[in-house]
Formats: structure tokens, sequence, C-alpha cells
């Protein structure tokens, strides 16, 4: 498809029957900002790390030439080619599938994942050796070049001064991994994530003392970069939850990676208005601790998360390693398989305030948070259950061997109207996730 006819669906659409939020209820927000095309908001002052310096802009200022409409994963693509770093302006209508075809579709001739389970059983090839040195004729060598295959498919990069918009209320993607690396001035909103599925995970004998799986593909990676917003998004395992995948060698069968990933010394950036759903390692802020990676972490990873819903998952609401990250006014409702929601990683200075929680009957508040390395947390004005409760305090008195420091350091000044506690589940409910904007 050329652009002249991008450009035709542009000018000739008409969006109606979409409502934006309540703008009493959160104070300045994008949706109170002029120009009223959502399409050309940009993230207002104040409003989060994202804001910061230079602000984050997007494909505001795209001239007409720079606006495109995309219904298929190929538009997409294209799109995102075209027109180097100028500011651009992609609109998604419908739902994208990235994998239409299937897993089948990227399969190298020969691969069998029933040779592949017979070769690498623990009872025969034992727990102590991994798969790095089979030839490219074997069973994990054929599965390397398959994975390669869906890497290349799936896989969207984004380039800087970039907006990318959902269309109306069922606008989003299915099966892809956008990735937003090492550019500057990227806003993703209003589109629902069906999380990628790994086709072709790899087994790892020596990955814990009974080995693993392990899958690729974030739902989104920031990587490097600066000045990115993500706003009304939903983000989701959908048709392919954990709970439904099977066992191999014993252990799951793991095709997910993270949701969300904000890595490699990546810099101001804000999540708002978002849903995060249905998952098992959601967020990552930092992706190691080791000394190769903290050189260009260190003074980095500045990250707020605001009025976003973290429902039914697991772990990494976010986990977070070096940066200082602010979350505010975000609902956490958890169930059965709730492990902890923010994770106190190396050199982390998370502030965690005016957040509420809901838990089952069972769970305590002390998992809320989770040590990981000796890092000071600042974590007060928080609800669990409709109560205040002080969640250093609780976690220290019932995991003493994990003790927490209180008092992150440093005080967030980039804040819009920050809304009690008691309020948010209500203000969150209502406005977060995809589809709540026009």
């Amino acid at each position: 498809m050329n652009a002249q006819r991008w450009h035709g669906h542009v000018t000739s659409m008409v969006v109606v029957g979409c409502t934006a939020l309540a703008l009493t209820a959160t104070g300045a927000t994008a949706q109170a900002q002029s120009p009223r095309d959502p399409a050309r908001q940009t993230l207002p002052a104040g409003d989060g790390w994202g804001s910061y310096g230079t602000g984050t802009t997007g494909g505001a200022a795209a001239d007409a030439a720079h606006v495109y409409t995309v219904t298929t994963w190929a538009e997409f693509k294209a799109a995102l080619a075209a027109g180097g770093d100028a500011p651009k302006i992609i609109k998604v209508k419908g739902t994208i599938d990235a994998v239409s075809e299937g897993c089948d579709a990227f399969a190298a001739p020969g691969y069998d994942f029933d040779a592949y389970l017979a070769k690498y059983a623990p009872e025969t090839w034992g727990l102590d050796t991994d798969l790095s040195g089979e030839p490219a004729d074997s069973p994990e060598g054929l599965r390397r070049v398959s994975a390669a295959g869906q890497d290349k498919a799936i896989k969207a990069n984004v380039p800087a001064n970039t907006t990318i918009i959902g269309v109306g209320r069922d606008a989003g993607f299915k099966g892809a991994s956008l990735q937003i690396r090492a550019v500057d001035n990227v806003i993703v909103r209003n589109l629902a994530f069906e999380s990628p599925v790994d086709c072709f995970p790899q087994w790892d004998p020596t990955d814990g003392s009974k080995g693993n799986w392990n899958s690729e593909y974030d739902t989104a990676v920031v990587y490097g970069s600066t000045h990115v917003w993500l706003d009304h998004n939903t983000f989701t395992d959908g048709s392919h939850p954990d709970s439904a995948a099977p066992t191999y060698f014993g252990m799951l069968y793991q095709q997910h990676d993270g949701e969300l990933d904000i890595v490699r010394g990546s810099n101001h950036v804000t999540a708002s208005w978002n849903v995060f759903t249905e998952h098992d390692k959601t967020i990552l802020v930092g992706n190691s601790d080791s000394e190769s990676t903290a050189a260009g972490d260190r003074g980095k990873l500045k990250v707020t998360f605001h009025h976003n819903l973290f429902s039914n998952l697991v772990e990494r609401a976010p986990r977070v390693r070096f940066g200082q990250v602010d979350a505010y006014n975000n609902h956490f409702v958890a169930d059965s398989t709730y492990a902890y929601s923010f994770g106190i990683g190396k050199e982390s200075q998370l502030v965690a305030q005016h957040n509420a929680f809901t838990l089952p009957s069972g769970v305590s508040a002390a998992k809320v948070l989770k040590k990981w390395n000796e890092a000071p947390v600042t974590a007060d004005n928080n609800l669990v259950n409709g109560r205040a409760v002080d969640l250093i305090a609780v976690h220290n008195a019932e995991i003493p061997a994990e003790t927490l420091q209180s008092g992150a350091g440093w005080t967030p000044t980039l804040r819009t109207k920050v809304d009690p506690a008691r309020a948010v589940p209500g203000i969150v409910r209502a406005g977060a996730g995809a589809g709540k904007i026009c």
C-alpha cells in the first residue's frame, strides 16, 4: 500500500461513539489539553518523568504526509519505516494480528517438537549440560532457526518522534512485540496488546535444580530510549493464559516474557492509565544486576507509574533496579497466584505512595514489597483493602530476614493532581485501559 492511500484513509475517517474521561476525577490530564485530536496530544507538563526536560510530544508535529492509518501488520511495519525520524502519527484501526498464519509458519524445515522432547528429556540428557553446543541440524539447532524466523516477523521497531494510537474502542495488536530502542520521543496510546506467544521456547537443563523453559518477546520494550509515554493501553495474555499452558519435563511450558520492560539506560518514561492483567513476570525497570549494565543504568531509569490497574498478576509490578521510580495512585488487585507487587532491586530508589491494594483473604500486606537487594524505599499513604497500612513496617515485622530500609532519598515533584488512595479504585476502574479515549 502506498503512502497516498494511507493519507486518504486519514482524511476521510470519521470516529464516532467514543467518549473522553471525566476530567474532574484526575486534574490535569492529556484529555484536557488542546488540540482535541488525541493523536496530536502531548504528555502534559509535570506529568511524571516523561515530562522532564524537553518533554514527550511524539508525532504531534507531523504534517499530513506523515499521518497513516493501518489495519494490517504489513501496513503498520511499513508506516514505521516510512519517513525516517520525521514526526509521524500512526493510527491503528481494529485488531492487528502479527502471527495470523500461526506458529507453523515460522518452523524451520525438519523441526519437530516431539523429537526435541525426546532428545532433551532430563532422564536421557541430564541436567548438567545446556544446549548451546548443539549443532545446526539438531532439534535445538532447528529450534534456534525457527525462533529466529519468529523474532524477525513479530518485532516492530518504533522510530523517534512517533505517536502510535488506537482508533476507537477495539484497536490493538495480537502477538506483536513493540521495540522502542535507542530513540527519543515516543507516545503509545489507546491500544490493547495481547502478549506474544513464543512458539519455540528453549529448554535449559541448567536453569535451577530441575531445569526450566525460557521464552522471549516482551509485549513492549523500552531499550536505551528516552521520553516515552505509554497511556491508556491494556496488556494481557488474552487467549493464551499461563494457566492453560502444559508442562513438559515437570516444568511449566512458559511461552510468555514480560508485558513491559524498561531497560538498558532508558530514561524519562511515564506509564499512565494502563491496565496490566493476567500475567506472570509483568514489568522490569532495569534488567540486570551485572556491573556491565549497571554502568549504563546508574542515574537513569527514571520512570513514573500512575493511575494504572495491576490485576491478577503474579509479580513485577514493577521490579526495579537502579532508577528513581515514582508509583502513585495505582490500584493493585491480587488473586491466589500473587507473589508480590514491588520488587526492591539493586540501587533502586522506589517511591510508592497513595496506592490502593485489594488482596484476597489470607494474603498478607507483607507480600506487597519484595526485597531482592539492599535499597531504600518510600512507601506511605497506601491502603490495603480500604485500610491504611505501613507497607514497610508490616513487611519487616512478618519477614524480618529481609528488612527494608525506609526513605528512598528523593521526593517526586513531577506529578499532576494526586488523588486520595481511597478514591483510586473507582477512578482507575472507570478510566484505565484501552478504548477510553477518542
